[in-house]
């Protein structure tokens, strides 16, 4: 019996080891991805201010004046070009010119969406 309990105790022994080592390899594995993680934020922020430095260098004022009077000939603005808000005509309804074709085809009414109405219909919102 007394060896029975001691292979028993030396099992239980073992197999709590391989699930602490396991337990170990996994945080290690964590910590490894974790680092990873930091690593390529780091880089991503490196790669953001490299681009905000270009931009900054692209966006400069007198690079901007040469290109306008240079290669891309642009005329300096007007102010009879500047209008106020409500000058501005208002955008006409949006008209969805399929929808009317497919109704004056007749081919909606075949394939039309029931109403709340009706029965086995979809509930309305509330």
């Amino acid at each position: 019996m007394w060896r029975f309990l001691h292979i028993l105790a030396i099992g239980a022994l073992i197999a709590s080891a391989v699930y602490v080592y396991s337990v170990k390899y996994q945080t290690i594995y964590a910590s490894e991805e974790v680092l990873k993680a930091h690593h390529l934020i780091a880089k991503e922020r490196d790669e953001i201010n490299t681009l905000r430095a270009e931009y900054a260098h692209l966006s400069r004022p007198e690079r901007l004046q040469q290109l306008a009077d240079g290669p891309l000939q642009m005329q300096a603005l007007a102010l009879n070009q500047i209008v106020k808000p409500e000058d501005i005509p208002m955008a006409g309804p949006k008209v969805d010119s399929i929808g009317r074709a497919l109704e004056s085809l007749g081919v909606l009414d075949s394939t039309a969406t029931p109403s709340s109405g009706v029965t086995g219909a979809t509930p309305a919102l509330r």
